[in-house]
C-alpha cells in the first residue's frame, strides 16, 4: 500500500510511536488524524497545526477515549467526516501496567480494554466498509511480548498475545475480501511506556526491556513501519531478531520456557 493520498487513522498520538507513525504518514503524503485522550489531544493538536502550515488540511487531531465501544466508534466517525472514508486504521494506543496474579482487577480492566478490545471496537466499525469497497488496511501496535512473552507483567504478556491473535484472525477471516492487516511487534522503544515502567506497580520495568536489546527511537519504527506497509507485510518487526526467539520457541517449547525461567532469575535477581 502506497500512503501518498490516504487517509490514515494513528491512536496513542501524543507521544511515543503514535506521534512517530503520523509524522511519517505525513510525510508520505498521507491526510492524517491523529487520536489521543483529550487531557492529551494539545500535543497531537500542535502537531497537526504544523502539518497544516506544510500542506493545508491534512492533519487533525481527534480526542478519543479507546477503553470504550463508544469512544472507537465516535473517533472512526469523526474521523471520516474530517477526511472521508478510512484507508488504514493503526490502533496504537496501549499501556504496560500491572505485575503478577495480586495485579488489581482494575488494572487487567484496562489493559484489556485499551490493548485488545479498542482493536475490536474499532474493527466492529470500519471492517464493513471496507468489505463493502473490497479494500481497507487495519494495524495494530501489539509487542514482542505477544510473539515471545513478558517478564514481569501477566497483564501485558496477555494482552499483547489476544492483540496478536485479533491481527491474525482479522486476516484470516477477510484478507481475501481485500482487508490487510498488519502487527507491529517492537521490543524496547525509547517511549514514556518505557520509562514508566520504572515506577513503583508499573508493569515491566525498563530495565527488563532494556536486557532484552537494543532501545529503538519512535522515528526508527516509523521508518520500518512504513516499509512493511508498503510491502504489506503481516508482521512488521523493528527488532529482526524476534523472528529469531519466535523460531526457537517454536521449535522446542520446553527448552525455551526453561529458558526464559533462567533469563528471568538473572533480570528480576536483586
Amino acid at each position: 500500500m502506497e500512503l501518498a493520498g490516504k487517509n490514515v487513522v494513528v491512536t496513542g498520538a501524543g507521544g511515543g510511536i503514535g506521534s512517530a507513525l503520523v509524522a511519517r504518514f505525513h510525510a508520505e503524503g498521507a491526510r492524517v488524524v491523529g487520536s489521543d485522550l483529550a487531557s492529551n489531544i494539545a500535543v497531537v493538536e500542535a502537531n497537526a497545526a504544523r502539518m497544516n502550515l506544510a500542506r493545508s488540511s491534512s492533519a487533525a487531531a481527534i480526542a478519543a477515549d479507546v477503553t470504550t465501544e463508544r469512544g472507537n466508534q465516535a473517533l472512526v466517525a469523526a474521523a471520516e467526516e474530517a477526511f472521508g472514508p478510512i484507508d488504514l486504521f493503526f490502533a496504537n494506543a496501549g499501556v504496560a501496567v500491572g505485575r503478577g496474579l495480586e495485579t488489581p482487577e482494575s488494572e487487567w480492566e484496562t489493559a484489556f480494554n485499551v490493548n485488545v478490545h479498542a482493536h475490536r471496537w474499532a474493527a466492529k466499525y470500519l471492517v464493513p466498509g471496507w468489505i463493502a469497497r473490497g479494500e481497507g488496511y487495519f494495524c495494530s501496535t501489539a509487542s514482542a511480548a505477544g510473539l515471545l512473552s513478558q517478564i514481569g507483567s501477566a497483564p501485558y504478556a496477555l494482552t499483547k498475545h489476544a492483540a496478536v491473535a485479533f491481527a491474525e484472525w482479522l486476516s484470516i477471516t477477510h484478507g481475501d475480501a481485500g482487508l490487510r492487516v498488519s502487527c507491529l511487534c517492537p521490543q524496547g522503544v525509547n517511549t514514556a511506556m518505557l520509562r514508566g515502567g520504572d515506577e513503583p506497580g508499573a508493569g515491566p520495568g525498563s530495565s527488563v526491556v532494556r536486557a532484552a536489546g537494543r532501545v529503538l527511537e519512535p522515528e526508527e519504527v516509523a521508518e520500518v513501519v512504513v516499509a512493511s506497509i508498503r510491502a504489506e507485510a503481516f508482521l512488521i518487526l523493528p527488532h529482526p531478531e524476534v523472528l529469531t526467539y519466535l523460531q526457537r520457541k517454536t521449535g522446542d517449547y520446553d527448552r525455551w520456557l526453561a529458558g526464559m525461567r533462567k533469563l528471568q532469575a538473572r533480570m528480576l535477581a536483586p
